[in-house]
């Protein structure tokens, strides 16, 4: 059977954990999906493993959907999320008209990177019929404004803050939550305060859910590994065997370990 929102907000009540991960195409978005993965995310990160690019800035929307498209075409059942790239939501009525195209692309849900100045966004969204997932944490599109990927929420104001807009952009509609770079302590703060599910990334083991991007996952990814990454391929036969031990172990939170996450 197919994954909606319905079903991760059932796995939420039944503390099950699921997997994330992203794919760009119809071919890899079959493996993907075929091995038990939840969630296809279509990243902006796709501007940065596929375009070489040094951030997800350049992605444009044309890009995005089309390659929304192509997993749309190879998706076996998993629950399909987009990213909306960069200034293509700054106000209201782009969003709708962007996230529109996502939608026709093939997106089951879009997902933002804000604060709280995204709940009239969101709340719009949702009214007319888009599921939408709320990034908080280290938002990669903010990366110029954060001087760099950076870890956040580390002191208590700036936690408490971010379980305040947790709370308030679920209020507004958001349907998912993920957090990225927040540490451990806080992440399992906010997947209690807030019904929505929840993904992390470099947040812990206690989310809902856990996404990575597949080439690092795949332990493809040159350069300089982030803490919360895992390569799976090392231990495994094929790609195939990589992903389905991502999706076990993620269900039975043995993945992310200690030396994946981050302290307060």
């Amino acid at each position: 059977m197919a994954v909606t929102i319905n079903t991760l907000r059932e796995y939420k009540q039944k503390g099950e954990a699921f997997s994330v991960l992203t794919a760009y195409d119809a071919t890899f978005a079959q493996v993907v999906s075929e091995a038990g993965v939840d969630v296809i995310l279509i990243g902006d990160s796709l501007g940065m493993v596929l375009q070489g690019n040094d951030s997800t800035l350049p992605v444009t929307m044309e890009q995005m959907e089309y390659h929304t498209r192509c997993v749309a075409q190879g998706n076996r059942g998993a629950l399909i999320m987009a990213d909306m790239p960069f200034m293509t939501y700054g106000t209201v009525e782009s969003a709708l008209e962007n996230a529109a195209q996502l939608m026709r692309a093939g997106a089951h849900l879009v997902k933002l990177e804000g604060t709280d100045w995204m709940k009239d966004t969101i709340r719009a969204l949702s009214q007319r019929g888009v599921p939408v997932c709320a990034h908080l944490g280290l938002t990669p599109q903010f990366v110029n404004k954060f001087g760099g990927y950076k870890v956040q929420g580390r002191d208590e104001k700036a936690a408490e803050m971010m379980i305040e807009h947790a709370c308030e952009l679920v209020a507004a509609g958001a349907d998912i939550i993920l957090l990225e770079c927040v540490p451990a302590p806080l992440a399992a703060r906010i997947t209690q305060a807030v019904k929505a599910p929840v993904i992390g990334i470099g947040a812990g083991s206690e989310t809902d859910g856990q996404v990575l991007v597949l080439h690092d996952m795949l332990g493809i990814t040159p350069g300089r590994k982030p803490r919360f990454v895992k390569n799976f391929l090392a231990e495994a036969g094929s790609v195939h065997e990589a992903i389905s031990t991502y999706v076990s172990a993620v269900r039975d939170r043995t993945f992310p370990a200690e030396e994946h996450t981050f302290k307060a």
